[in-house]
Order: C-alpha cells, then sequence, then structure tokens
C-alpha cells in the first residue's frame, strides 16, 4: 500500500504497538507525525491536543495507538484513572481531528469491551448483546464508548474511522512485567527468568482455565494499515486468528520455548477474567481479503528471542 505522501498521525507512537506502526510506516516511505506523552504532548490536554494540528496542518489520517491501560491487576486497582484518562483522549481525539478535517481515524479497540457470556464466538453482531465482565468493565466501557463517538462524529460531521477490534497482542517490545502486562508479556518473563536464574518454580496467576486469542503485533499493524484506504464501514471489525488457548496450555508453550524444566504452579486467589474469549474473523477476511497470519508458537519463538536479547534485569 503506498502511504508515502500521506500525512499520518500516529498517537502513542513511543508505546508498544505505536513503535511498530511507526516502523511498518517509515518502511514503506511515509513520515508520519509522531506523538505520545512521553515526546511531551498529554493527550488528555485539549489546548495540546489541538497544538498537534496547528503545528502540521494537513493530516489526513490518525492511526490511534494511544491509550491507559495495563493486564487485569491493573484494571483492578487504576478503573477511575482508566476511566478518566480514556475518556479525555476519545473526547480529544474526535473533537479535534473532526475539527481540522481529518479523513480518517483507525481506532483499534480491545475485545474486552464484548459481553462476558458470548459463547461459543465473538462476533459482530452480538457486541452490545450483554453485560461486560467486572474485571475489565470499565477499560471495555471506555473503548467501546470511543466506537459511540465515531458514529456521532461520522453522521454529524462526516468523519471516518475503521473500528477494529483486537484481542490480547503480544510481541517485541511488549510491556513485561506482572502488572502491567496482560498474561502473555507477564509469562515471558516470569518464565525466562526463572530458567535463566534456576528458580524451581513459576507462579501464574489464575485457574488455567481461561481460554484467551492472542493477536501478534505486527498482524494489528497490517490491519491499521489496510485500514488507511479501506472502504469505510461505521460497524466493527474483528481482528484476530479466531481461536483460542487456555493459560495453562499457553503458560506451557512459553514454557517450552525457553526451555524451562520447573513447576507451574497456578494461583487461584488470582482472578480470572472472563472465561473465554475468541472472535470470530470472517468479517475481517471479507472486508480485507486477508487475515491475521501469525501462528501463535511463531509468536511466542519471537517474542521470547527478543526478550533474551535485551538487557538482562537483576532476579
Amino acid at each position: 500500500m503506498n502511504v508515502d505522501e500521506r500525512k499520518i498521525l500516529v498517537l502513542g507512537a513511543t508505546g508498544f504497538l505505536g513503535k511498530r506502526l511507526m516502523q511498518r510506516l517509515r518502511e514503506q516511505g511515509a513520515s508520519p507525525v509522531s506523538v505520545a506523552q512521553s515526546l511531551g504532548t498529554d493527550l488528555r490536554d485539549p489546548a495540546q491536543f489541538e497544538r498537534i494540528f496547528t503545528d502540521n496542518p494537513g493530516i489526513e489520517t490518525i492511526l490511534n495507538a494511544a491509550t491507559f491501560i495495563g493486564g487485569i491487576q491493573f484494571g483492578l486497582q487504576h478503573p477511575a484513572e482508566i476511566f478518566h484518562n480514556n475518556s479525555l483522549i476519545n473526547a480529544n481525539l474526535f473533537h479535534f481531528a473532526s475539527a481540522h478535517g481529518v479523513r480518517r481515524i483507525v481506532n483499534p479497540i480491545s475485545n474486552c469491551s464484548y459481553p462476558r457470556d458470548v459463547y461459543p464466538e465473538f462476533r459482530e453482531d452480538l457486541w452490545w448483546n450483554g453485560e461486560l465482565d467486572p474485571s475489565v468493565m470499565v477499560y471495555g466501557f471506555v473503548r467501546k464508548g470511543s466506537w459511540v463517538a465515531s458514529w456521532a462524529y461520522h453522521r454529524q460531521y462526516g468523519l471516518e474511522t475503521i473500528n477494529l477490534i483486537v484481542p490480547n497482542m503480544y510481541g517485541p517490545n511488549d510491556h513485561f512485567d506482572e502488572v502491567r502486562s496482560h498474561a502473555l508479556g507477564a509469562l515471558v518473563m516470569k518464565i525466562f527468568e526463572a530458567h535463566r536464574t534456576g528458580a524451581p518454580a513459576v507462579t501464574v496467576w489464575g485457574s488455567g482455565k481461561p481460554v484467551r486469542e492472542w493477536l501478534f503485533v505486527d498482524d494489528c499493524v497490517e490491519a491499521m494499515v489496510r485500514s488507511i484506504d479501506v472502504r469505510h464501514t461505521e460497524d466493527p471489525i474483528n481482528i484476530g486468528v479466531g481461536y483460542g488457548v487456555t493459560i495453562r496450555e499457553l503458560a506451557e508453550m512459553i514454557r517450552d520455548e525457553v526451555g524451562y524444566r520447573g513447576e507451574l504452579v497456578f494461583d487461584t486467589s488470582k482472578p480470572d477474567g472472563a472465561p473465554y474469549k475468541v472472535m470470530n474473523v470472517d468479517r475481517c477476511r471479507e472486508w480485507f481479503g486477508w487475515a491475521p497470519e501469525t501462528g501463535l508458537r511463531e509468536g511466542i519463538a519471537e517474542t521470547v528471542r527478543w526478550y533474551a536479547e535485551q538487557p538482562r534485569r537483576t532476579a
């Protein structure tokens, strides 16, 4: 896809997803405008958000990788901050994009925005059919609210948004700590460090029974870049691999890749979250003529290799 002449803005450009987006766009010849709190712009502040457009006139497309979230434990500890920070970012994004003539926003939405009890798969036509799981209710609600904003600004001002519903992402440059990480990143960190230090066991949060779908970060990047020119739809589009594994299976796959021979101990005092989160990706195949291609074992291997190459942490 030719993006070299586009005026593209990447929000959250220094984060996990944002870094890979910037890399991909530059490889394709683009010179995207990069914005992040670490680069000096607080997206919660309307004046600072508007300054992005006055300093960079003619922005045509926004790729939104800015969000305030972590794993289950982080969500349970910081629900008010999650609501406040993400609500402000959402409101500023759509208001100022519309006011400054942006043509299109590409907006990833976590699949925790699906109702808790949708089974056997998350389908877009079931997205409003029930209550969210309490463990992710706040974040799921505010991300769902970004779809509502996209609907409103398209109806009143013609601003186009492609809303992509994505499962938990993983890959190089992910968060690797017990609180801010999702399960896969936390497990890579814990199992690798246990292997390196010779620890006899690794504690895994929860029962190990919940089923989760995992999306390699570069597949999300591919979907977002494709969304720059795909035909517009107000309906959200699931972006995923269409299958899941239990947390126990995931931990065992990571243990095998690392070469760890210690025990996995499941701490049932920790929350499991929703029991089952796997998405139907038929609409993705229809809309893009494509679906994510990175297999879970392949993605885990690349993630473990990347982690192993980083400067060693203390035990």
